[in-house]
């Protein structure tokens, strides 16, 4: 008797130290804009802590990706925006209404929390007038609970905007320009591990202080050749809202990440290319950062305890 409670304690040790060692968590569930590639699905990323699992923005096919790694969309914890941006909530109204169905991969339990800048309530709102004949239908020919299709919606402001679990999540306001605000980045704390999303930024140092010494800092880059800003002024705009290659280098090397990561790659280039010019990105966020660097893609991921390991889509762990 004293040696089967004596395994069972150290199988439960190994896991309470297991968990210890791997808190978090997070995997890219889109990495790009909104050009409809189906390689680069639009913003969104997944981080997992202890028993919360968090959305940051809800992109285009973010629905699809949760599928892909078997996360029943009820079990969402709760979802945040970055800013009002299409791109970054063209999956709502998929992860609120796909999630609500009463099926094994959905089965959302209560109102979908959601937290986002001014104009988020208004949205759900607007969301439950536009899609009430579908609701409607559903409540009584498929007997959903019509609580679950409800939202919990917050407009918040900077500061700490979820405490739950042990997990704590504070918006931080970043300058995505002058007619866009608020937009705000995030950092989630738990375990004594930070991760932190730029969100949608110009070179802001404050992203830079909120990071400081993070585990994980997931940052948005445009990288856009120098002609093609002559040549085409659409591109100068899109660079004026965005953050250069050389000024997110800037940041990583004050904020000293154990990772830095790209996500949201704008890129554009004077011949048409089909993928991110990979190369150009490095070499010009070299010019003022050598720490960690990965450039993003959809489904990449990241596990972080006492060190930060990275992942490719198919799961083969990354250098460096």
């Amino acid at each position: 008797m004293f040696k089967s409670l004596l395994k069972v304690g150290f199988v439960l040790l190994a896991f309470s130290t297991a968990a210890a060692a791997q808190p978090i968590k997070v995997t890219l569930l889109g990495t790009g804009v909104p050009t409809p590639r189906p390689t680069s699905f639009s913003a969104s990323t997944l981080v997992e802590a202890g028993s919360e699992k968090l959305l940051f923005d809800l992109g285009r096919g973010s629905t699809m990706q949760l599928y892909k790694l078997k996360i029943p969309l009820g079990a969402v914890t709760a979802s945040f925006i970055t800013h009002l941006h299409s791109d970054h909530i063209v999956g709502l109204p998929d992860m609120w209404l796909t999630g609500w169905l009463a099926t094994p991969w959905a089965s959302r339990k209560g109102p979908m929390k959601l937290y986002g800048p001014k104009g988020t309530v208004a949205m759900t709102e607007n969301l439950t007038k536009a899609f009430a004949d579908d609701i409607r239908i559903r409540i009584d020919d498929e007997h959903l609970d019509p609580k679950a299709v409800e939202f919990a919606a917050k407009d918040i402001e900077a500061g700490l905007v979820y405490d739950n679990n042990g997990v704590k999540v504070a918006a931080i306001e970043v300058n995505h320009g002058d007619k866009i605000k608020p937009s705000f980045g995030y950092v989630v704390e738990y375990g004594g591990h930070k991760v932190v999303l730029s969100g949608d930024t110009r070179y802001d140092e404050r992203i830079a202080k909120a990071a400081a010494g993070a585990d994980l800092l997931i940052h948005e880059v445009a990288v856009i050749e120098p002609e093609l800003l002559v040549k085409n002024p659409v591109y100068k705009d899109i660079q004026a809202h965005h953050t250069s290659p050389e000024k997110a280098g800037r940041i990583f090397a004050a904020a000293r990440p154990k990772l830095a990561v790209y996500s949201h790659i704008v890129f554009g280039t004077v011949k048409p290319a089909p993928d991110i010019p990979e190369e150009p990105l490095i070499l010009r966020t070299r010019a003022t950062y050598e720490g960690r660097l990965l450039v993003g893609r959809d489904m990449m991921s990241f596990a972080i305890g006492d060190t930060v390991e990275a992942f490719a889509p198919d799961g083969a762990k990354l250098a460096p």
